[in-house]
């Protein structure tokens, strides 16, 4: 039995600004990367990654979770998707960059050059695969 996620409905059309942030953060992160602010490089990849889903979400269904557990975004993206050969794998980037949310912004953990350089693969990742779904 599959879990009901809070949703919020939008205009499908919407999906292009919501890929937009995700552009945004994603550049955002990179910017913070030269700088070697790592955490804040963290947290955009994350947020990124989240909009990113929502724009699929968004594109397919026409919502996006309204949920406080960002994993539930993963949950809805799993189940709004077409099955096809790279999904299972784009999910599996998308859960673990949601994972480290909380660490990177509130733990007090200081990630470092190789915790980035390891989201950002992740990212680019799951990035390469929702472009090819639209």
């Amino acid at each position: 039995m599959t879990r009901e996620i809070k949703k919020v409905f939008v205009e499908k059309s919407d999906y292009i600004k919501f890929r937009t942030i995700a552009q945004k953060f994603y550049e955002g992160a990179l910017s913070e990367i030269k700088m070697m602010r790592w955490n804040a490089a963290g947290l955009l990849i994350v947020h990124s990654a989240i909009a990113y889903a929502d724009s699929l979400t968004v594109k397919y269904d026409g919502c996006k979770s309204k949920s406080d557990n960002h994993q539930d975004t993963v949950i809805l993206l799993e189940q709004l998707m077409p099955t096809e050969s790279q999904k299972n794998n784009a999910i599996l980037q998308l859960g673990r960059l949601i994972d480290h949310k909380t660490t990177v912004a509130y733990s007090g953990d200081l990630y470092d050059k190789d915790d980035i350089d390891k989201l950002l693969k992740h990212l680019e990742r799951f990035k390469t695969w929702v472009e090819k779904q639209y």
